[in-house]
């Protein structure tokens, strides 16, 4: 598969999780307004939508149904999306753009920002006990992909990385100590998209392990080349402003490793990615040029 043709399924794969929080999600329409309308400026902002791909794609690995899988796939662009509003709060990252349009925060006020992140986390559980039995997952099933989402977002995951690197501003950080702070704040919900999808395609042990580590490499490449963008990418692509992490004194692979050593540990991590996705043979292809993408990626 060419990058062209990875490019045309990822873009199927985010038609599908949109059309269906089309249909599902509030409008302006309904009260409080200016609430779901904060909501939907964020979540319909553009991005690449992986976390939810790296569902479907799991899915697809194991043989299972994608659409069974489309509750699971829109909570976690919910929860990823409610992480940067309050990411780019002045409190936090104190970022103004995001995607190329002005964030949240600078729209419609600190207060509605905080509220919409807050919202569209409450939401995510609300459609995820909602929908998933009526997609056809087994009650067993779909409690263990709430309590998988669930965790990867709490305090020893998402959530909890968050913290550990804002305590971790302006100290000196080892690389285990690094890699540790980006498996929970940005590792967790990649590993917990694609065991989701696993799951709720009938993924047999060895190949929920599979799934596993694959995402775990994928997650570690992810935020290596993150922050190698950080550095070198072009604003105009990445639609935020350069330099975001030395502005804010965080750790960075680049800054503990240097860009070169920082891009070898990508590939390695890519290469490891790729390996754990064997025993799929070509049902796991989008996977597979979803981990090689890390390499190319501009934004």
């Amino acid at each position: 598969m060419d990058l062209q043709k990875w490019q045309e399924q990822l873009l199927a794969k985010n038609r599908l999780v949109e059309d269906w929080l089309e249909e599902v999600l509030p409008g302006p329409e309904l009260e409080p307004g200016r609430l779901h309308e904060a909501m939907l400026y964020s979540l319909f902002a553009g991005g690449k939508r992986l976390r939810p791909a790296l569902v479907l794609g799991a899915v697809e690995a194991v043989g299972g149904e994608v659409q069974a899988a489309l509750p699971a796939a829109a909570a976690l662009e919910m929860i990823h999306t409610y992480s940067l509003i309050h990411d780019d709060l002045p409190a936090m990252d104190n970022d103004d753009y995001r995607r190329g349009k002005p964030t949240n925060h600078k729209v419609f006020g600190e207060a509605t920002a905080i509220l919409a992140g807050d919202a569209l986390l409450t939401l995510a559980f609300e459609l995820l006990a909602a929908h998933l039995p009526g997609a056809g997952v087994s009650p067993e099933i779909a409690l263990r992909v709430i309590r998988e989402i669930a965790e990867a977002a709490g305090t020893q995951g998402m959530i909890g990385g968050q913290m550990a690197d804002m305590e971790a501003q302006g100290q000196q950080v080892n690389g285990e100590q690094l890699e540790k702070i980006h498996r929970r704040k940005t590792g967790a919900l990649f590993r917990a998209a694609v065991r989701v999808g696993g799951l709720i395609g009938g993924a047999t042990p060895e190949q929920l392990a599979a799934l596993s580590h694959y995402a775990e490499q994928l997650g570690l490449a992810f935020q290596i080349t993150d922050d190698i963008l950080d550095i070198t990418g072009d604003p105009a692509k990445m639609g935020k402003d350069k330099n975001s992490d030395l502005k804010n004194c965080k750790a960075t692979y680049p800054s503990l490793y240097g860009l070169e050593q920082a891009r070898i540990m990508a590939e390695k991590a890519v290469t490891a990615a790729i390996t754990a996705l064997g025993i799929f043979g070509a049902k796991a292809e989008f996977l597979k040029e979803t981990a090689l993408f890390l390499l190319k990626r501009e934004q």
